[in-house]
């Protein structure tokens, strides 16, 4: 990156950041109980209030989309089973993909379209280039409650097609310090001694009352050799590049200092910083039926990093004139370094080109991104008496990103891309009469996007049964582009009984495509191009260094690349009848402009999509102590394969890997206070023909179990994943690029958790 970009940057946020000290700014990120009721005798909670689906504090039950959030205390449960967010959210959320199991989120999708995640509602993921690795690194023993909105929204700004997701970190405590440890050991029961994983995790927060607080917490853990249930050694990149479950050590840091100006305002400032790194012993061999470690050729690339950093300062003033005005300033300084692989014509068939045909895969096969985010939000929560009650939140967000992907020796890998984002927008909710409330609003996005010019570096391929080619540098003409688009939502809640609630609506996300993955293929995306800008060898390679003579230019305006607007519309019904609470929705969701990656031929590129299915969660409490409940999902989707403006043929099962999953699960509380919960998760096939190829995706399914009993203050536990050892392949690691990988083994945890 150059100096004056970098200084461009840390200007803009400087600036930015000085106007939220001296404005009045964020809603705390703080949810309140809604208020109890009583149904024969029994009392019944409802719903606690969330944030992330309006931007403002307001009741599930007056939000008109599936909202799905996540307590402390199932937190803590699913930590006694796993420490990766992304597979607490398979289980716990209908809707989204079963885990890979890895450091990856590659084709783990909500609802078959892209999750934007956010921490304490700063956004966290890398719009300019997706990789999808972020979600399984946030560490859960700093997160207070999770909430999940599904369905394409366009509330806190680009990136969220298939749904929300917020990590509410905790709060500081008043008074003195408090201090919470968390302390676990996994391994796999195949060979206890070589997969050894610990982690310990600390907290301390404390303050004075009306005054400062403050709260930290540091965990670290680390993950030696991964098994599956046939006993076989997991590779450490089977999904080509994506990084795996093992041989890494990871940090993560939180850390919040607050003070209470008044009892209506209160500036906060925190930082945090995941730092990981993954050690490889051996190369992944992709010429088998399914991935797996190339005993005896060892890894010879740099370590697999993440080096992820984030600041932010948030203000909050409830006694605002117009209402509550808060603020939110941040800045994301984003370093992730990815596997190195080698050619395989079957599978790793397009790497980056050594020079020399008797070893083609270049020594700097391995690439690095960076990006850095910085942005305000601003929002005005304001009530409106003159209409009954109405409320209207407006606002505005001001977001300058900057991306960029290199191979270990510097040369870039797509366009330097830099974006600013100006966006406002406007929500107004009537409640009409004591049962029925109306939402709908808009928000206007405009996107100024600078797109580089860089030359795409040699590459090197081969076509199983057809022969190799080589594609020569290809340089690749950028410009200034703008896209914007207004987006809209309407829904409505209507309270069918004072504990169950009726909704539905129609609403809108908005999103740009990764613009890295289209110029990093610019030229060799597709069968097509690659014949028309590279030189085909045959079917038998000539000795020694070779060169491509072809001299070929691109521009960006022939990738033709458009922003994405999706459609969202979706009814359901939600609450609780006496001991029983659940709910249930459908959604159909469509777009113009659906992004998709064809594995077997490296293409990219937008058309006509829909999606539909449905979603359904219940827990029925037979006694106090003992409860049984369900979240299961239907989700499929099609697209057009070919341009033609016909949908003709399933999604890839990079988008939807398994049409039915769910979760089954019976949680036990013995009067001595030991607690036991069993789970089932299950997921079936698919065999859909995406336009391409046919792949088969397996079904499966794995039964889990943990039990926890207070100990010395504290609670120690015991759990297994997969406690019958079954031996699957893993279908969204599968989904990645249509090759077998297997999931993990049995998993034993011995840990123990206390606060003093």
């Amino acid at each position: 990156m150059t100096y004056d970009r970098r200084a461009r940057l840390l200007t803009m946020t400087s600036v930015l950041s000085l106007a939220v000290a001296l404005a009045s700014p964020v809603l705390a990120q703080t949810a309140t109980p809604a208020r109890p009721v009583t149904s024969g005798g029994e009392t019944i909670d409802l719903d606690t209030v969330t944030v992330t689906a309006t931007r403002a504090d307001r009741p599930i039950s007056d939000v008109p989309q599936t909202v799905r959030v996540i307590e402390r205390s199932e937190i803590e449960q699913q930590l006694q089973l796993t420490n990766n967010p992304a597979a607490v959210l398979a289980k716990l959320v209908p809707g989204y993909s079963v885990s890979t199991q890895t450091i990856s989120g590659a084709s783990e999708t909500f609802r078959g379209r892209d999750l934007l995640v956010m921490i304490d509602g700063v956004p966290m993921n890398t719009p300019l280039r997706n990789v999808s690795r972020l979600l399984a690194l946030i560490d859960l023993n700093s997160v207070e409650r999770i909430e999940v909105v599904a369905g394409a929204s366009s509330t806190y700004g680009a990136g969220a097609t298939g749904g929300t997701v917020n990590f509410i970190t905790k709060r500081p405590t008043e008074g003195a310090p408090k201090a919470s440890v968390n302390a676990a050991l996994r391994t796999f029961t195949a060979n206890p001694g070589a997969s050894l994983a610990p982690e310990v995790s600390g907290t301390v927060s404390g303050g004075v009352k009306g005054g400062v607080d403050y709260l930290v917490t540091a965990t670290g853990s680390f993950a030696n050799n991964t098994y599956d249930g046939d006993g076989r050694l997991l590779p450490s990149d089977g999904m080509l590049g994506q990084g795996g479950g093992g041989e890494y050590g990871r940090g993560n840091f939180l850390g919040k200092i607050g003070y209470n100006i008044d009892p209506t305002k209160r500036i906060e400032a925190q930082a945090s910083w995941i730092y990981m790194q993954q050690d490889p012993k051996w190369a992944t061999s992709y010429a088998g039926a399914y991935a797996a470690p190339a005993i005896g050729t060892p890894y010879t690339g740099q370590s697999v990093l993440e080096d992820s950093k984030s600041v932010s300062l948030r203000y909050t003033d409830s006694a605002f004139a117009l209402g509550s005005l808060s603020m939110l300033g941040y800045y994301n300084d984003i370093k992730k370094r990815f596997n190195y692989s080698s050619f395989d014509i079957r599978n790793n068939y397009l790497v980056y080109y050594s020079g020399n045909l008797s070893s083609p895969t270049s020594p700097y096969n391995q690439t690095i991104l960076n990006s850095e985010r910085g942005g305000v939000n601003i929002t005005v929560d304001t009530p409106l008496p003159i209409l009954n009650g109405a409320t209207l939140t407006w606002g505005a967000d001001v977001v300058h990103d900057d991306t960029w992907q290199t191979l270990t020796n510097g040369e870039n890998v797509f366009t330097p891309l830099s974006q600013m984002t100006y966006a406002g927008f406007a929500q107004l909710q009537v409640p009409i009469g004591e049962r029925l409330v109306v939402r709908g609003g808009v928000r206007y996005e405009y996107l100024d996007v600078t797109v580089n010019d860089f030359t795409r570096p040699a590459a090197f391929l081969g076509f199983s049964g057809l022969g190799y080619a080589v594609l020569p540098a290809m340089a690749v003409t950028g410009g200034t582009y703008d896209y914007s688009a207004p987006t809209f939502n309407l829904g409505a809640t209507y309270k069918l009984t004072e504990t169950v609630d009726l909704y539905g609506g129609f609403s809108q996300g908005f999103a740009l495509p990764d613009i890295g993955a289209f110029t990093r293929r610019a030229g060799a995306s597709g069968t097509t191009q690659i014949l028309q800008y590279g030189c085909f060898l045959g079917t038998r390679l000539p000795a020694g260094p070779y060169t491509c003579n072809k001299r070929n230019t691109i521009s960006y305006d022939d990738l033709g690349v458009e922003a994405q607007i999706v459609n969202n519309y979706e009814i359901g019904v939600r609450g609780s009848i006496g001991a029983f609470k659940g709910s249930l929705a459908g959604f159909y969701s469509t777009s113009n402009e659906g992004v998709n990656f064809i594995a077997s031929t490296n293409a990219i590129g937008q058309s006509k999509e829909i999606i539909y299915g449905a979603e359904f969660t219940g827990e029925y409490a037979f006694t106090p102590n003992f409860a049984l409940g369900t979240n299961l999902a239907l989700r499929e989707g099609r697209w057009d394969s070919n341009g033609d403006g016909t949908i003709d043929a399933w999604l890839p099962n990079n988008r939807i890997s398994t049409p039915f999953r769910g979760t089954v699960y019976g949680n036990y509380r013995f009067d001595q206070g030991t607690t036991v919960r069993a789970e089932v998760e299950f997921w079936s096939g698919r065999g859909k023909f995406d336009g391409t190829q046919l792949f088969e995706i397996q079904s499966g399914a794995t039964l889990n179990l943990a039990v926890a009993h207070p100990l010395a203050g504290g609670t120690v536990y015991v759990s297994a994943d997969n406690l019958l050892d079954s031996a699957y392949v893993n279908p969204s690691a599968t989904a990645t690029r249509n090759y077998d990988v297997y999931g993990w083994g049995r998993t034993l945890t011995v840990g123990f958790s206390k606060t003093f």
